[in-house]
């Protein structure tokens, strides 16, 4: 039997909030995206997401063939390693496709990418431009006796429809009204991230494993730097490259969203460390302060390391405080509902926020289609998203916030946080020099990373 039409509002152009978009504008849900940067040139740009199995899943599922097609194009170079370093250059661990057996290799569904924050933004936005309405602060909203609910914005203007999803961001605003309990939670570390051009110089500072992979530098005090580097398909121009191949090539030539696109290749870099040992003002620095205030704290470290940090842009450098959500107890569903951060913050410790986020986008999509086509209830389409989505979120965030607890003996200072970090690089080394442990210890991570998962109800 045909349901109602249904009308949804999305608060928030980001990653969640624009796959669920485009899911819904394909199966034919009418639905509205308010975002509050002023165009979609706006926001982070050329930061590093991973895109794992749960997230390729939710795209291919959400885009169009095509869209999903152009999606892998616009990736940079996959990564082959995971890789664990100390702050002098030296190798605890390191696994690549080596390590596995030949059935125990990802297949191309499966296999995490990389892609530029910005890039996927773009992506995203492809086709769904109509329903996108940039600069549009939302304020608060207001639930109606007839089931409706209306979102109020300041420039006076309105959106009513059937639904409302938060979709904005750590900072929800409509989390803040509808669950106002729901709080963030510090995790004791600032972060730190910076952005430094891929040329021969600094690739000649990297090893091969370093350049083709994910990298952790574990230093003293606890202080950690993740490395990502970044290659695309295309020139500082944003031209395809040679040698890319003529299909991908010729996909990046048809892509309207490379117009908006200023990424290029870059190394990505996080540090991180205990807020107990930066300044009290280090979350207002910016620019050269920032990057001379990293110098001052890695003056131990290798000097290739360093190089790369006094290479970055100071543009592109900010530090920014390292927060989770703490898991709250069911709530009664409503035309509310929430999505990606703005329910579910989580350290970037495992790397899956934005993948969960992809997932709740896939799962919610699926719900309302149902929905739509009368299948069941608007309200119980909600109450069975967050019934599933809250089962796997709480859980991440959880695995989370035990890989980044500014509060552990990992970052003290004394004798015990010092024999804490010299137990870690011992089981680390020891640990890659045993084959067997290194393949069971890729395989539970990609199946964390949602290798092989099973559809959720």
């Amino acid at each position: 039997m045909p349901g109602l039409p249904l009308h949804v509002i999305i608060i928030g152009a980001g990653t969640g909030g624009l796959c669920l978009a485009q899911g819904l504008k394909r199966a034919g849900v009418g639905v509205a995206v308010y975002e509050r940067d002023r165009t979609r040139r706006d926001g982070l740009q050329g930061y590093r997401v991973g895109i794992d199995a749960d997230g390729k899943r939710a795209l291919r599922a959400n885009l169009s063939p095509e869209l999903y097609r152009t999606f892998l194009t616009t990736c940079a170079q996959r990564p082959l390693y995971g890789n664990q370093m100390t702050h002098e250059k030296k190798f605890l661990f390191s696994a690549g496709p080596e390590v596995l057996k030949p059935e125990d290799q990802p297949s191309e569904d499966d296999a995490d990418e990389s892609v530029s924050r910005m890039t996927l933004r773009q992506v995203l936005l492809t086709g769904v431009e109509d329903i996108v309405h940039f600069d549009k602060h939302f304020t608060h909203y207001e639930q109606h006796d007839d089931g409706r609910v209306t979102a109020f914005f300041s420039d006076g203007g309105s959106a009513t429809g059937d639904l409302l999803v938060g979709a904005e961001g750590a900072n929800s605003p409509v989390r803040r009204q509808y669950l106002p309990h729901a709080k963030l939670v510090d995790t004791g570390l600032i972060g730190i991230t910076g952005k430094t051009p891929l040329t021969d110089e600094t690739r000649a500072l990297l090893p091969k494993e370093v350049t083709e992979g994910v990298t952790m530098v574990h230093g003293p005090k606890g202080f950690m730097c993740i490395l990502h580097v970044m290659r695309f398909k295309w020139d500082e121009d944003g031209k395809p490259k040679q040698g890319i191949g003529s299909t991908d090539a010729e996909a990046l030539r048809a892509w309207p969203g490379m117009l908006y696109d200023n990424s290029r290749d870059y190394i990505m870099w996080g540090l991180a460390a205990s807020e107990q040992w930066l300044p009290k003002d280090v979350t207002r620095m910016r620019g050269a302060r920032i990057q001379q205030l990293v110098q001052e704290k890695t003056a131990s470290w290798h000097p290739d390391f360093r190089r790369i940090f006094s290479l970055g842009d100071p543009n592109s450098s900010f530090p920014l405080v390292i927060r989770t959500s703490e898991p709250i107890n069911p709530w009664t569903p409503s035309n509310v509902t929430l999505i990606g951060d703005a329910i579910h913050t989580m350290t970037p410790g495992r790397g899956v926020g934005a993948n969960t986020a992809l997932r709740d986008a896939r799962l919610l999509t699926r719900k309302l289609v149902a929905a739509h086509a009368g299948e069941l209830p608007l309200l119980d389409a909600v109450g069975q998203y967050e019934t599933t989505m809250t089962s796997y979120a709480w859980d991440a965030v959880i695995t989370s916030r035990a890989q980044m607890d500014g509060h552990s003996v990992m970052h003290k200072g004394d004798l015990i946080g010092t024999l804490a970090r010299t137990g870690m690089r011992t089981a680390m080394r020891t640990m890659n020099h045993l084959p067997p442990v290194k393949r069971k210890i890729v395989l539970a991570e990609s199946s964390f990373r949602g290798a092989g998962r099973e559809d959720e109800d």
